[in-house]
């Protein structure tokens, strides 16, 4: 089997467990891969303003890098300050944010369409209404 997904932890945080692989298989495909990079703050920060010109850190960014492959950017630090905003604890938004940023690499555009999907995927794996 090949080697598709990775997990990188910069942070000192401990992440909550996830289907991470599973979600990754049904929405993206099974020969995608994908490496999940959990950053600080300050590095979302940074990138945040190379790439998107906003000068503070945002809780995910996805890279496409080509049909089959691309990278997400999760800032831990500022999905945990955004829990009561969106009203899910962390790991609930957690596995939405990455359910979101899945979508982005699959080509998909802030949409109704686009939230029709992360409801659907949303409630398969989170049991959310």
């Amino acid at each position: 089997m090949q080697n598709n997904f990775s997990v990188i932890n910069k942070t000192k945080g401990k992440l909550p467990s996830l289907p991470f692989v599973i979600l990754k298989n049904d929405i993206l495909g099974e020969k995608y891969s994908l490496s999940l990079a959990f950053i600080s703050a300050k590095k979302s920060k940074e990138i945040n303003k190379a790439y998107r010109g906003k000068d503070n850190p945002t809780n995910i960014l996805s890279f496409p890098l080509s049909k089959t492959e691309g990278e997400i950017l999760i800032c831990p630090s500022t999905v945990k300050k955004e829990t009561k905003k969106f009203d899910r604890n962390f790991r609930e938004l957690l596995g939405f944010l990455v359910i979101h940023g899945m979508l982005h690499l699959k080509g998909m555009e802030h949409s109704s369409r686009m939230e029709r999907e992360e409801k659907k995927y949303d409630q398969k794996y989170f049991s959310r209404n």
